[in-house]
């Protein structure tokens, strides 16, 4: 039990420490770390990320809970947390250190700006990756099946209804308010078609 707990929070600390851009920009190497691993399927993680932008808190580590839960219950949820934050804390510590010069320096900067289009790139893939999944579930990419017969019209539904409300409503509508309008829409549609 040991060894699995420390492979969960390995798994999670290489995830944190090589994720730069924030928890949407982590999702594509926990899907290859993950599912590519054989520890979990598409349909749970993508499960999971519906879970953890929807509950309060960073998505990485809010996502890095449900998954050690899932794995190995409440040691599995402390161990998986601990791996994916300790990087950042690490890091914000040796900048603390380092002092803010080291940041300011043309070698960070640089750094920095080979970082933004790779990080756009990252979240960009995981939104059609969530749209592809959330309205044509039988699309395989691994595969390459394409099987369109379960389209989802449930879903596209909903997905006009909440963005057409966010337009109408525009400033007065908050991430709680569409988050709660698309779980009742959910419940109502699914409940009547």
């Amino acid at each position: 039990m040991f060894l699995e707990l420390l492979n969960l929070f390995w798994m999670f600390f290489k995830i944190g420490l090589f994720t730069f851009g924030g928890g949407y920009a982590m999702i594509p190497l926990i899907e290859q770390t993950l599912v590519g691993g054989g520890y979990i399927d598409v349909n749970l993680l993508y499960d999971m990320i519906g879970i953890a932008e929807s509950t309060p808190g960073p998505i990485a580590v809010n996502m890095a809970t449900f998954i050690g839960i899932h794995q190995m219950a409440l040691l599995g949820a402390f161990a998986a947390t601990l791996g994916v934050i300790l990087p950042s804390f690490i890091i914000i510590l040796l900048i603390a250190w380092l002092g803010s010069k080291a940041l300011e320096s043309n070698i960070a900067e640089h750094a920095f700006m080979g970082l933004r289009p790779a990080v756009i790139g990252l979240i960009i893939s995981v939104a059609i990756s969530l749209a592809i999944r959330l309205l044509l579930p039988g699309v395989s990419f691994s595969a390459f099946v394409f099987d369109f017969n379960p389209f989802l019209w449930r879903n596209l539904i909903i997905l006009g209804l909440v963005i057409g409300f966010t337009l109408v409503m525009k400033k007065r509508s908050s991430p709680a308010m569409i988050i709660g309008l698309s779980a009742v829409l959910g419940i109502v549609i699914y409940y009547i078609f």
